[in-house]
């Protein structure tokens, strides 16, 4: 009877490991309307989190929709004030989750507030690494939402599914010898540039290395090191018809950077295929608007990296 027992918990534990998916979801009662974005920014600020982007996107919906099935949808972006900064000096390619995002959401006949937000070992699935920075980030954020909202239920999405592509769209510009300072203005001069004509809007940027070289006053391994929050109207008011939960990738974290001992200026972001796999996005409508997004996106990067 005991090996019986052990059996049986051990495929519940098994099956509870594999429930896990790779978005935190957390649940608010919010019938009053006391829970804003706003409330969530505060929180975090005052824990040790930086707040980059906390921007209201019911408004940009009923313009250019007509419509919108929320009475909250916010996108939000933030960072930790020191261990962001950490990882991005030990993993260049973490500046595509520096700021991250938190999806927040509630539907027009809900009474509870929704939280989204990507895992440890997703952002860990993401970036390539494997780093205790990750966990320690995740479980302060964490920490903040309990102390602050302490009746809030804390859930997991389903199982991503299984993706092969590359989860980080990433090109580099050889400089040959030229003056970066010059070849930095001009290549994010044309990125901004290339944005606009494909739909694309820049919300928020983030100087990383003014925080990592705390203004100049201690050293960092970039000469430079930019982030932009970069998203399409389209893409997310499309996805969030099915799945709003995907808004924890929204905006999207475009990373511009050259470390100091190479010649070459790197450009990036976290493809689409995040979302089709984290989210289990499978609605025909939101598939074909990310993979035009991701499309154009590249289209952008590659003109400007040739």
């Amino acid at each position: 009877m005991k090996k019986i027992i052990i059996a049986i918990v051990a495929l519940m534990c098994t099956i509870s490991l594999q429930a896990k998916g790779d978005l935190h979801l957390i649940s608010i009662d919010n019938k009053s309307g006391a829970v804003t974005p706003l409330s969530i920014e505060d929180a975090l600020v005052a824990n040790g989190f930086a707040v980059d982007l906390n921007s209201e996107m019911n408004l940009p919906f009923t313009k250019q929709f007509k419509e919108t099935s929320f009475k909250v949808f916010t996108l939000m972006t933030f960072h930790h004030n020191t261990l962001a900064l950490e990882l991005v000096k030990k993993y260049p390619q973490a500046g595509v989750i520096t700021p991250m995002g938190i999806g927040i959401y509630q539907g027009l006949n809900e009474n509870t507030l929704h939280v989204s937000i990507l895992t440890a070992e997703a952002q860990g699935k993401i970036l390539g690494i494997k780093t205790p920075i990750l966990k320690r980030i995740e479980t302060e954020l964490m920490a903040v939402f309990k102390k602050s909202f302490p009746t809030a239920k804390f859930t997991f999405s389903e199982d991503s599914l299984k993706e092969a592509r590359n989860l980080v769209t990433q090109y580099e510009m050889d400089l040959d010898g030229e003056d970066w300072e010059e070849m930095k203005e001009e290549f994010e001069m044309n990125l901004e540039a290339g944005f606009e004509p494909f739909g694309f809007v820049m919300p928020s940027f983030l100087d990383l290395n003014e925080e990592l070289t705390k203004e100049g006053t201690v050293e960092s391994p970039y000469d430079f090191y930019d982030t932009y929050s970069i998203c399409k109207l389209k893409v997310i008011y499309t996805v969030a018809k099915s799945r709003p939960e995907a808004s924890a990738f929204a905006p999207c974290t475009t990373m511009v950077y050259k470390k100091k001992d190479e010649d070459k200026i790197v450009v990036g972001f976290p493809a689409v295929y995040n979302w089709l796999s984290s989210a289990k996005i499978e609605d025909k409508d939101a598939k074909a608007v990310l993979m035009k997004a991701q499309k154009d996106f590249e289209s952008i990067l590659l003109d400007i990296t040739e």
